[in-house]
């Protein structure tokens, strides 16, 4: 990648707004906004952090009246002199006020480029830049916060602490290789050993991706049930809004209708299916069947609903099936339309609840449910949100480390426990980038958008 170019692009939305902001990038920075902005001093001679207002000029037509926010490398996001231009939002002037800065010698910026360029500055690691992405992508406060922790550097530091351990146990005993002739240890291998046990249960505690993955993408909830047992009419109330057409016709819902909710922070998403049942001859139907099923398989949490004007073992075997094809889901029955049973019914509990969607009756104790098994499947997370990419490294890193554990207690050469050490070493490296894989790192900058 080109690094020593100058390069720019609208950092703000595009689209009708207040502001929009230009964001320009390289050693040319402020020579090329000098050439469009006119203020009381040129660019290029105001000190760094400070802001300037002005005409911003394409040649000689006057374009807007803008501020000019100026940053000297390496005091910048990107390590590099950089300007950041804000001018009136809207399409046209956005758009015409780039197109002056590439006129004058700017590159339009490729996605992620400036937080790319602030990865090869050393003013962010990888897992820096990942909390960048999932800043912007953040579907929930909860997400947003443990993003921003780890945009500190809070997993950074951790991973280097590790790092820093292993570096320097491999050195000693690359050292007692260079006096194997002679009976020397700089390294009791009893704490090597409890060492190598403590870091690979780090390893395997940071590696479960689950908890982070809901606060990423939101914790999933399927409602399931026959035909016409109520999933719209109590996916509307959980919304506590009209989102899913409801009717007395079975079969109305043949595709999925998803909407979010927020509950203590975190980003619940709920999915009206289509009713289950095995004797439906219908194709289109039998699509959204199908769909159903793989919609529960990524839900982490179900509620099957029952029409309890039917009886409240109605759904019953459906429940059981479900719960065979799902054993380590958590699987919640909901009795609906309790304002028209005629059978007695029971009082809520954690696995199961009365409710009557229509009228409201009971809605309050789902949300309760919902909220407090969402908050407890994310409480251990902290300040790093993990994903596959840090889970496949902290799995490999565990491996190599169990390795070099094993040929510790066969009392086999050093050379064999320090090379499985320093595969340990690279894949650290590789979570904070100080290894680098441009394959990896073009993978995880595709995911920013342009003007980041």
């Amino acid at each position: 990648m080109i690094t020593d170019d100058t390069i720019c692009a609208l950092a703000t939305p595009p689209g009708v707004s207040g502001l929009a902001v230009i964001r320009l990038s390289g050693n040319d920075a402020f020579l090329i906004a000098d050439k469009c902005f006119r203020g009381k001093k040129a660019l290029a001679d105001v000190a760094s952090h400070t802001i300037h207002y002005g005409k911003f000029y394409d040649n000689d037509e006057l374009l807007d009246t803008v501020t000019s926010s100026v940053f000297r490398a390496p005091h910048s996001y990107t390590g590099e002199n950089t300007v950041e231009i804000g001018c009136h939002g809207g399409f046209v002037v956005s758009d015409e006020v780039t197109t002056a800065l590439l006129r004058q010698g700017a590159r339009y910026a490729d996605p992620g480029e400036f937080t790319r360029r602030a990865f090869i500055n050393g003013k962010l690691d990888l897992t820096q830049v990942e909390a960048v992405a999932d800043l912007i992508h953040s579907v929930s406060s909860r997400g947003s916060h443990v993003a921003a922790r780890q945009l500190i550097g809070g997993f950074a530091k951790t991973i280097q602490i590790l790092r820093q351990s292993l570096l320097s146990v491999c050195a000693l005993l690359e050292l007692e290789l260079d006096f194997s002739g002679e009976d020397i240890e700089f390294v009791d291998k009893n704490h090597l050993l409890s060492m190598l046990d403590e870091i690979i249960l780090t390893c395997h505690q940071l590696s479960d991706t689950t908890a982070s993955t809901i606060l990423r993408n939101g914790f999933q909830i399927g409602l399931a049930g026959y035909p016409n047992a109520g999933k719209s009419t109590l996916f509307n109330s959980l919304l506590n809004k009209h989102r899913s057409i409801v009717s007395p016709i079975a079969g109305t819902t043949r595709d999925y209708i998803q909407d979010i909710i927020t509950l203590n922070g975190i980003a619940i998403t709920i999915y009206d299916t289509a009713g289950l049942r095995n004797d439906s001859k219908d194709s289109i139907e039998l699509e959204g069947i199908a769909l159903t099923h793989s919609l529960l398989d990524s839900s982490n949490l179900i509620f099957v609903i029952n029409d309890l004007s039917l009886g409240e073992h109605y759904s019953h075997s459906l429940l059981n099936s479900l719960q065979d094809l799902y054993p380590h889901k958590k699987i919640c029955l909901v009795h609906n339309k309790v304002d028209i049973a005629t059978s007695p019914t029971s009082n809520t509990t954690n696995d199961v609840f009365y409710v009557s969607a229509l009228e409201g009756n009971g809605i309050a104790s789902i949300k309760q449910y919902i909220e407090y098994i969402a908050t407890s499947s994310t409480e251990r997370v902290s300040d790093v949100l993990l994903n596959q990419r840090h889970a496949s490294l902290l799995s490999d890193i565990s491996i190599y480390l169990s390795t070099a554990r094993l040929s510790l207690e066969k009392r086999m050469s050093n050379e064999f426990v320090a090379l499985d050490i320093r595969h340990a070493i690279s894949k650290l490296g590789e979570i904070t980038g100080e290894v680098l894989n441009e394959e990896i790192l073009n993978t995880i900058f595709s995911q920013f958008c342009i003007g980041k």
